[in-house]
This record gives structure tokens, sequence and C-alpha cells, in this order.
């Protein structure tokens, strides 16, 4: 059962409306994505986080399951906690709103959650807009304009169709997705600068979101092409694990701890 510890609606107002005006800013919203209280708290002291994202596949892999298994109330307990521990405003992924994505974001927002990915997984595009619909109601219905960061797997799912069709379903959904209330649309998907400039021209400005990928430009190229913000996903987890990997293979293989470890946890 999720424990409701963030009474003060006043808090979860203001934090929801300072993370609207980082969206809607000029300036690009770099998300640095975290899986649990711990990693939350590391990123938070950095000078620099202005609001702080989880990352479902993180969370996931560090609870034993696969992304998009995490039940409902497992995952409001770990985004509570992540929530609980900075003071900066949290935006959660919550994947597809586990059905009903009112009720869903109406008890994230209860565990101090004041931004949510919702994501569409290719559903029926009238069938998906209602989901973001509901993830609004949700939000309203407990008195706090949470961020909605609409996510479209335009280009996650069925990844040989040809460009040009999946850029025009990423626009298609995430004109449908603002029009229902979104306040920005998240097109995850390894793409050079030309297509976040047709994704922005066709969904609108400072209304895309983007994950850092290999393709995808720099934070300062992204802010000149007019993206809202730019998260990291699971590979924030996947760095850390990397360097546990190195250093649990330099010690099994004779090593010693190196000298001046941060007292991070």
């Amino acid at each position: 059962m999720v424990i409701d510890t963030f009474s003060d609606v006043p808090a979860r107002v203001e934090k929801a409306r300072t993370l609207r005006v980082l969206h809607h800013a000029p300036e690009l919203l770099s998300l640095i994505n975290v899986w649990d209280a711990a990693s939350a708290r590391v990123i938070a002291e950095l000078a620099g986080t202005q609001a702080i994202a989880t990352a479902g596949h993180s969370i996931a892999a560090s609870l034993g399951y696969l992304d998009g298994d995490v039940p409902l109330d497992e995952m409001l307990n770990v985004v509570r906690r992540i929530a609980a521990a900075v003071d900066v405003p949290v935006t959660a992924d919550l994947d597809d709103g586990y059905g009903n994505a009112g009720e869903t974001v109406r008890r994230a927002v209860s565990c101090g959650i004041v931004g949510v990915n919702i994501e569409d997984r290719l559903r029926p595009l009238d069938e998906s807009a209602r989901a973001i619909q509901s993830a609004v109601d949700g939000a309203a219905s407990e008195g706090v304009p949470v961020v909605v960061n609409a996510r479209t797997d335009a280009f996650v799912i069925d990844r040989h169709r040809p460009v040009d069709a999946m850029v025009s379903d990423a626009i298609e959904r995430g004109r449908a997705y603002c029009d229902a209330g979104a306040d920005c649309v998240f097109v995850p998907g390894n793409f050079d600068a030309h297509i976040v400039k047709r994704l922005v021209a066709g969904i609108g400005l400072r209304q895309v979101s983007v994950i850092g990928l290999p393709l995808i430009p720099p934070p300062a190229q992204l802010q000149e092409l007019g993206v809202a913000r730019v998260s990291y996903g699971q590979f924030t987890q996947r760095v850390a694990l990397g360097s546990l990997h190195d250093l649990a293979r330099a010690l099994l293989d004779g090593g010693t701890l190196p000298s001046g470890i941060p007292e991070l946890n």
C-alpha cells in the first residue's frame, strides 16, 4: 500500500508550476534520470539540477522486473521515496498509465510527483489521446497542475518503417496529445538534427522532448532547435552499473579499493 506523505497541496502546486515554467522556458531543460532515493539525492545536490526524472526501465531493473512489468503499487512506492528525498520537482515515468491513466496520475500526485510520462505504445490514436486527457483530468482532480509529457513510440515500435512515416506518425500523435492537454511530447529515438527540426515544426516550439542518444544533437543545439527537454532514460543507471562492474572485476582480480571515494550514500 502506498502511503501519502505529501498532504501539503500548496507545496505540490508550487513545484508543479516550477516544472511547467522550466518546460516552456527558452532554455532547454536537462533531466538526469534516477531510480531510487540514493541516486536522486546525488543528482539533486549537483549545481544546475532544476528537476529530476525517474526512469521506469531503471526502476524495473533495480526491483528485478522487466521494463514495463513493475506493479503499480511498487512503482508508486519507489517514486514516493524519490520525491521525499529531494527538494526539486520530480517527474515520474508511469509507463502506459496502468490501464487507468487518470487514477494512476492522481495517486502519483499524492506521492509528491508533479510531472508524469505516459506512453502510447502505438495503440490507436483516439484511445491514446483519451489516456492523455484522463491523465490531465486525474491531476486536476488533485488540484495540482501536473506537467504531462505524452510519449509516442513512433520511432520505437516497428523501427523498419520509412523514416517519413515515423515522423508523420509522431507529429499526428503529438498534436493530438497536446490538444488533449499534454504540456510536451516525448519522442524517444536515435535521430539527427534534421528530424528534430521537423518534429519541432510539426508539434510545436518547446513542446518536444527527446532522449540523449548518440545521433541526438548536443544540448546547446537542441535548445537552438526549440526542444523543451532532454532526458537520458536507463543509460544513467547503465553507466553506474558499468562502474560497479569494473570495480568488482578489479577487486575480484586481487585489486584494492581506490582512494578518495566520495561519500554519496
